[in-house]
């Protein structure tokens, strides 16, 4: 929509627009006054009464001279109507010459000479005459008005700029087409196996390793000095080993995990192959805590045992690589962890040439591709991991699989105050993490929400498409990859990883994630006492997602024009999954879309059609004008959408709107109406099993 011309002369303006008139030369209302003379003699008596003339006892009404008609349709004045009124003394040609001449329009074949304006001739004239001139038609006191101003300034023609308008409906060129982007993941992956190796060897130190006192103990939040009983089955390591692979499973449910405690190396052997058989072409995570054993070496070797733990044995990586084949998905918690991203690579280039060689020699040699790995490191190769007292040993297994937890604990740690909660008080919060209304799953809820923005904001989007929405278990350690990143470069610790990210740890979206924490740990010896008493906890929820949505709608007013990417569109995503906020999030997110075929194409490549699609099975009324919105632009984008429709029969959902029985809550239920018809026409359209 633009703004056009006043409402009041809009059709006047619109057919001049069409019809373009002669443009006259501005006439002064006294430009014939005392000097029109009588046309016998310069010395005559003045001409009688302009208007009328008594001849014979009848008054006759007397036409001016065809010359002035030009002068009457400009100037209304007496004078320049009167009878018998003759040019000046100079003569006719005198008065033709300062008559002012109607512009000819010009040609669109070829230039014509312009006659001279007779304008600069009233440039001369005395300041007395030059104040006398005035607008006509009483627009000077409507426009000296300060009422009429303000009338004006507020009531504005809208007119729209659709082809029909603009282009008086002629096909634009294919170059102005716009095309849609492939946003839908071809190449999903699954990761379905999981090998926990975790090399303590409780209460033997390795020999390059010289450990402070006091030091940092915990391995997945269990000290193992503080566990009775010697190592095996009565000591600390089974309960390490179970509670590491709880905290993977709150990352994944369905991935099958193999948990090995202080393995030899021909149990690595084994169980590394049995997961790339079983697993197939899937994703295996490989998951290395190398506490207990040497750091790598400058090959990237990495430790682990013999059989009667009295020697390290070092794994090269083209082994490694051998046994769990591709695609992988590796963590590293051990210093020096940056050494076997670095030595990764050159053993990667060492398979392809091999599997060049052997596809020579045997054509039917099933084809890997090698270079299909992920990485997370602890560190640098030149780092070591962190001993702070108050901080788990294994710091950053911590933070990729109990984030909310390590969050929590830094911020205590960075923000102590008196009388405020401890750090086992902070482990406490009540509530579970699948439970968005708990305080518990609340703040893994925003926590979540942020991490997506970040990397939203931060990473290249194909980057993006590849890391957080290809394999859910890869986007979980990428997000908690984030907050490793901020903890532990306060204790002089760098995380790496495969591909590489930028840094986020300054991000201004993390001093929200404060804020959050902040207000949970202010209610937290409240929500402690509810949770002993077992009472149904009462606490503030966070306003964290009701600020982003307003961020949101000033972005829709301000920033949209100019096609910016909006920030905060994952956050929309998640208050999607929020039946507080899910109303207003729809309008918002149609009023995006409506933007056009670029906010169409960005909202599918963030993965909010499963949700827009899922949603086609509620059946709260209210939602059902904004789906029909949200539903009209989607398909008028991307018609792959028909197949999905076809799904769990989501075409109902549209057709019982336009049914007469079904009515939703809104003024304009026939143009809703429509566009539920528009809906189904593109479901059919070139889709037989839609017309069927």
């Amino acid at each position: 929509m633009r703004v056009g011309v006043l409402q009041d002369d809009a059709a006047g303006q619109y057919r001049a627009a069409k019809h373009p008139q002669p443009v006259l030369d501005p006439l002064p209302s006294n430009l014939y006054e005392g000097s029109i003379q009588h046309a016998a003699h310069p010395n005559s008596d003045p001409p009688p009464d302009p208007q009328t003339q008594a001849i014979n006892g009848d008054t006759v009404a007397h036409l001016p001279p065809p010359h002035q008609f030009l002068n009457q349709s400009a100037n209304h004045s007496p004078a320049s109507s009167a009878v018998g009124a003759s040019p000046p003394e100079d003569g006719p040609l005198s008065s033709r010459s300062e008559r002012p001449l109607m512009l000819r329009a010009k040609s669109d074949y070829g230039p014509r000479k312009q006659r001279q304006s007779t304008a600069s001739s009233f440039e001369h004239r005395d300041g007395d005459e030059a104040s006398k001139f005035k607008m006509r038609h009483g627009w000077e006191d409507q426009l000296m008005s300060p009422e009429q101003a303000n009338l004006l300034s507020q009531t504005f023609y809208m007119y729209y700029t659709d082809k029909r308008h603009e282009t008086a409906g002629n096909p634009k060129d294919a170059k102005d087409d716009y095309h849609v982007q492939e946003w839908r993941m071809k190449d999903r992956l699954k990761t379905i196996s999981a090998l926990l190796t975790v090399c303590l060897n409780i209460g033997v130190d390795p020999p390059d390793v010289i450990k402070t006192n006091p030091c940092a103990r915990m391995e997945c939040w269990v000290d193992p000095m503080g566990t009775e009983g010697p190592q095996g089955s009565g000591g600390a390591n089974p309960q390490i080993g179970k509670n590491l692979q709880t905290q993977y499973e709150t990352l994944s449910m369905r991935t099958r995990y193999k948990l090995v405690m202080d393995p030899s190396i021909e149990e690595m052997k084994k169980y590394c192959t049995t997961l790339r058989r079983n697993a197939k072409d899937e994703r295996i995570l490989f998951h290395y805590n190398g506490h207990g054993v040497p750091k790598p070496t400058a090959a990237g070797e990495i430790w682990v045992f013999n059989r009667s733990f009295t020697q390290y044995i070092p794994i090269s990586l083209y082994d490694l690589q051998s046994w769990l084949g591709a695609p992988g998905l590796f963590v590293y918690d051990c210093s020096a962890a940056g050494l076997i991203i670095k030595n990764f690579h050159p053993c990667i280039k060492k398979h392809e040439t091999d599997q060049v060689e052997a596809r020579r020699r045997d054509p039917t040699t099933p084809l890997m591709n090698w270079s299909d790995c992920i990485h997370l490191a602890a560190c640098r190769e030149d780092e070591s991991l962190p001993t702070n007292p108050d901080l788990p040993a294994d710091l950053f297994t911590s933070c990729l699989t109990t984030p909310i937890e390590m969050a929590v604990r830094f911020f205590i740690l960075q923000n102590p105050l008196p009388g405020g909660p401890t750090l086992s008080e902070g482990r406490n919060i009540p509530g579970k993490i699948s439970e968005r209304r708990t305080p518990l799953g609340e703040l893994n809820w925003i926590f979540t929400a942020i991490t997506d923005t970040i990397a939203w904001n931060c990473l290249p989007k194909p980057l993006f498409k590849k890391l957080f929405r290809q394999d859910l278990m890869v986007a979980a350690l990428f997000r908690n990859f984030l907050l490793a990143q901020r903890i532990m470069r306060k204790y002089h610790c760098h995380p790496q990883c495969y591909p590489e990210i930028p840094e986020t740890h300054n991000h201004p979206l993390w001093q929200s994630w404060d804020y959050a924490v902040e207000m949970i740990l202010a209610q937290l010896p409240s929500l402690i006492q509810q949770a002993k008493e077992n009472k149904e906890l009462e606490y503030q929820h966070s306003e964290f997602f009701a600020h982003q949505l307003s961020a949101f709608e000033v972005y829709l007013s301000q920033g949209a024009l100019e096609q910016k990417v909006p920030e905060q569109l994952p956050i929309v995503l998640q208050v999607l999954l929020s039946q507080v906020h899910r109303l207003r999030a729809l309008i918002l997110l149609g009023k995006f879309l409506d933007l056009g075929p670029w906010a169409v194409n960005l909202a599918l490549s963030i993965c909010i059609f499963p949700y827009v699609l899922k949603l086609l099975q509620s059946q709260a009324i209210e939602l059902k004008p904004v789906m029909v919105f949200i539903w009209t632009r989607i398909l008028a984008i991307d018609q792959s959408c028909q197949s999905d429709l076809l799904k769990d029969n989501g075409y109902a959902y549209f057709i019982n709107i336009i049914s007469p029985q079904t009515g939703i809550p809104v003024g304009n239920m026939a143009e809703h109406r429509a566009m539920c018809a528009f809906i189904i026409a593109m479901f059919c359209k070139d889709f037989r099993p839609g017309q069927n």
